[in-house]
């Protein structure tokens, strides 16, 4: 079986799309589906051979990501369809949106879509001059006329299950977390802890706390910030760790200047995923999240793969990781409380020793293998009930 997937974004920008591209295209192949990829060109040289790479310019105030030139994006989604596809699978509601369901129904596909982002609790943070209700409104009809010219949605979690159903989304919604690669975050050890905190100038016996995401608005990181100020007040050594970019760095980092935090918060920038990161994850004592407007939180669950306790807030889509309340603390949503609950993990060496153990197995629950399984059973009963309906219309 042949899928095409269509994105606005991947590699070599990183975020929670791009990883979930990534899963997919190396899990898939076990069940005898090849997945090839049409996405932004960033001009980096990145090339690999299932992907076909589109001419694209850097979106204004925002370089990390790119806009997609029109007519070049319509011809390479076109000409990959032209191939032969049996699905095709769109990742972003941008312009990959369009030309996904203008060749795939030209072609009598089925076309499908995985809700990654909930753009109604966003777009206040990059439209603050516009009245929130307006915004509110306009990006549940953008969604609402996406999702119904689909022939079924994947969303990660219960939370965008109900709230796309609120919308009045009728096309069939299916809820399919995306996966994590166990034994890439599994296998942390002691020298690599040791190591990354050398590199970084961390001394071997200092707490430390990890957030690992973008660093944008959105993500409630001055929360983090202020839940690390209170918590130092009881252990005065708490280094918080912001690993990740995004267009509130600067704004953060004058933030915990402000706050005299200096010395406190160490900027690490993005991190390489193979090697850096799984490094990192191991390097820290506590991960730490307060973001309300995941879909998912896959960080959460590659955090506790790496046997990393985790302290977060449980919202949206997070909360289908943390309701079960397996190897993480779940404070109330105000910065007292959280920070009295990472000094209580931080503290409490039997209470960490048992949330790191209880975090590897409940990862383990969340393995892409196990769910690129229940993904490509999903793709072919699309498939299949799509011939079916083009059989009884002819």
């Amino acid at each position: 079986m042949r899928v095409l997937m269509v994105s606005d974004v991947y590699f070599p920008r990183i975020n929670g799309v791009s990883t979930a591209i990534q899963t997919y295209r190396e899990t898939l192949a076990a069940h005898d589906i090849e997945v090839s990829l049409v996405a932004p060109d960033y001009g980096d040289g990145c090339r690999a051979a299932w992907i076909r790479r589109v001419p694209a310019r850097p979106v204004p105030r925002d370089p990390e990501d790119r806009l997609l030139r029109w007519r070049a994006l319509n011809d390479a989604v076109r000409a990959a369809v032209a191939q032969g596809c049996d699905l095709v699978h769109v990742q972003t509601p941008f312009l990959a949106h369009y030309a996904a369901h203008g060749a795939a129904r030209r072609a009598g596909l089925p076309l499908i879509a995985t809700y990654h982002t909930l753009f109604e609790e966003y777009l206040q943070h990059y439209a603050p001059f516009v009245p929130a209700g307006w915004l509110r409104h306009a990006a549940r009809r953008f969604s609402r006329a996406q999702c119904n010219a689909l022939d079924a949605v994947i969303v990660p979690s219960q939370a965008i299950y109900r709230r796309l159903g609120d919308y009045g989304v009728r096309a069939p919604l299916h809820v399919l977390p995306t996966g994590i690669p166990l034994r890439r975050f599994a296998d942390g050890e002691c020298e690599e802890r040791g190591a990354f905190r050398a590199r970084h100038g961390i001394a071997a016996t200092r707490p430390v706390a990890l957030y690992v995401g973008r660093v944008a608005h959105e993500k409630n990181l001055e929360f983090l910030l202020d839940a690390a100020a209170l918590a130092r007040e009881s252990l005065p050594g708490l280094l918080l760790l912001i690993a990740g970019e995004g267009p509130a760095l600067a704004a953060l980092r004058a933030s915990a200047q402000a706050r005299g935090l200096g010395g406190s918060v160490q900027f690490l920038g993005y991190l390489d995923r193979q090697r850096e990161l799984p490094a990192c994850y191991a390097a820290a004592d506590a991960f730490v999240f307060a973001s309300r407007t995941e879909t998912q939180g896959l960080v959460l669950l590659e955090a506790m793969a790496a046997g990393l306790p985790v302290v977060a807030l449980a919202a949206m889509g997070t909360t289908d990781i943390l309701g079960a309340r397996r190897g993480a603390l779940v404070p109330d949503d105000n910065p007292s409380a959280f920070a009295l609950e990472l000094v209580r993990l931080l503290r409490n060496g039997e209470l960490h020793r048992r949330l790191a153990a209880e975090a590897r197995r409940y990862a383990g629950e969340w393995s892409d293998e196990t769910l690129a399984g229940r993904l490509a059973a999903l793709y072919r009963g699309i498939v299949e009930r799509h011939g079916e309906r083009h059989e009884e219309r002819r």
